[in-house]
């Protein structure tokens, strides 16, 4: 499974003059919804056996979230970080996770959340899919069955949809799936002793294009970041008789209709 560390979003600032997060400015935490994934991921193993791997791209210190992973019931934990990586977009983020996932060889299941409290794209899970040439199903709130070669889940998407698809797979994961466990304080211990392995680009090399990664393989650029003010973020409320009438003339005067 995928898992990200991103910066405390309630906390962090934005740098509008390179638009960037400033991560410096907040403490890092794993991404929320990474966690029911996770949760996901290690509920399947008990129930049917197998392994749980954690891969997480980003610089060293990402490493703590992967330590809380092992402690949460993950198996192995791989960070894949290199200077090579930064100012990834989603695609080229995507195809340095499939990339790694190559590397790893056969799998079942790949689990993600449903997109990061950062990015807010949703987009990583299913490129990373593409990548790999593997089916998958998004926003999934429920794992119904589980059989050798099939997974059916619970897509809500607004409405709830049913989808059987064959494996290997990868699906994305709601906060309504799970709640996730806290780990005990042995977990914690053990997790601090256990070990993290680090692949950088180079290792990456002989199972996809190195010129993809990081920015020289990203295929956006965020430019500017504009933060609205709170005037602009203030609502009006219409009411009376001719409520209709004065919000046809304040959408009239605003140009939204001729």
């Amino acid at each position: 499974m995928l898992i990200k560390q991103v910066p405390d979003i309630e906390k962090v600032r934005f740098d509008v003059e390179t638009g960037r997060v400033d991560r410096s400015s907040a403490p890092a935490e794993t991404n929320p919804f990474d966690l029911n994934a996770l949760e996901t991921a290690v509920r399947l193993k008990e129930k049917l056996g197998g392994r749980v791997t954690v891969i997480s791209m980003g610089p060293p210190q990402a490493e703590s979230s992967l330590r809380d992973a092992l402690a949460r019931g993950a198996d192995r934990a791989i960070l894949l970080t290199d200077k090579r990586f930064a100012g990834a977009d989603t695609l080229a983020t995507s195809y340095t996770l499939a990339t790694a996932i190559r590397k790893l060889g056969s799998f079942d299941l790949i689990v993600c959340g449903e997109k990061t409290v950062d990015g807010d794209t949703g987009q990583v899970g299913p490129e990373v899919a593409e990548h790999l040439g593997i089916p998958h199903v998004a926003y999934v709130c429920e794992v119904r069955e589980v059989s050798e070669d099939r997974i059916l889940v619970v897509s809500d998407m607004g409405d709830k949809y049913l989808f059987e698809v064959t494996l290997p797979a990868l699906i994305t994961v709601t906060k309504d799936i799970n709640t996730p466990r806290i780990p005990t304080l042995r977990d914690v211990l053990k997790a601090r002793r256990a070990k993290v392995e680090v692949w950088d680009a180079d290792s990456l090399a002989g199972y996809g294009e190195t010129c993809r990664f990081g920015l020289q393989g990203s295929m956006t650029l965020v430019t500017r970041i504009t933060i609205p003010s709170e005037e602009g973020r203030r609502g009006i409320i219409f009411r009376g008789e001719d409520a209709v009438e004065r919000l046809i003339e304040a959408l009239r005067k605003e140009g939204f209709i001729p």
